[in-house]
């Protein structure tokens, strides 16, 4: 049996016409299908452990549980889970609570079919997705912050990738909570710490935590 092609999307929204028009907007793509939709965020909740979706669509301002908290709770129990949020909201509290619930994007109900399939798509190969809005808000508050200082001489073989994500291991972080950090794929973490391990010649996480404190990273 061949990999599977199409990607499967649970949307989540209690706009019947949106869902009209998302289902519209799939029906011509070709390689996306629907595999569950849900009006409420405990059906979301629900449905995302027993659809098999590769992408969740969730509104923000959706009934019974709110986008924010179905999302918590979805990537809580699958933190591989690809959650974007599609809303029409673009404030800061509502982008950043998003992302601290483990969102993998933020896209607006604005953009046209063609960004949305795009997002869906990026979304399913792991990617972080955002609308250029939002995108532009992002860059603008991580330029104000001061990146986390480490000695230029430590660990010399490691990205500049690896090096963040080791500091991240140095102040104990988990996977999941590194990979809602940085906006990438619990997956994607796991590999760099596999090449962080081997170039550090470490025999595990605790040792590479060890060494990374010892030289300073933390």
């Amino acid at each position: 049996m061949g990999e599977r092609t199409t990607i499967r999307i649970l949307i989540c929204d209690d706009h019947p016409m949106f869902l009209e028009g998302i289902r519209g907007v799939v029906a011509a793509a070709g390689d996306i299908e629907v595999v569950g939709e849900a009006t409420t965020g405990d059906v979301a909740v629900e449905l995302a452990s027993t659809a098999a979706a590769d992408v969740v669509l969730m509104d923000l301002q959706i009934p019974v549980l709110n986008g924010i908290e179905a999302t918590r709770r979805i990537f809580a129990a699958d933190p591989d889970a690809a959650v974007v949020m599609l809303t029409m909201f673009d404030d800061d509290a509502s982008v950043f609570a998003a992302m601290r619930a483990g969102a993998r994007g933020y896209v607006l109900k604005g953009v046209g079919p063609e960004e949305l399939l795009a997002a869906i798509r990026a979304a399913a190969r792991g990617e972080a997705i955002f609308s250029p809005q939002i995108a532009r808000r992002l860059m603008n508050y991580f330029s104000t912050l001061h990146p986390a200082s480490a000695p230029a001489h430590a660990f010399p073989d490691l990205t500049a990738r690896e090096r963040e994500i080791l500091i991240h291991i140095a102040r104990g972080r988990r996977n999941a909570e590194i990979a809602r950090d940085l906006f990438i794929s619990p997956k994607t973490v796991t590999n760099h710490i596999t090449n962080i391990l081997a170039k550090l010649q470490a025999a595990d996480r605790k040792e590479a935590m060890i060494r990374a404190r010892d030289a300073g990273l933390a």
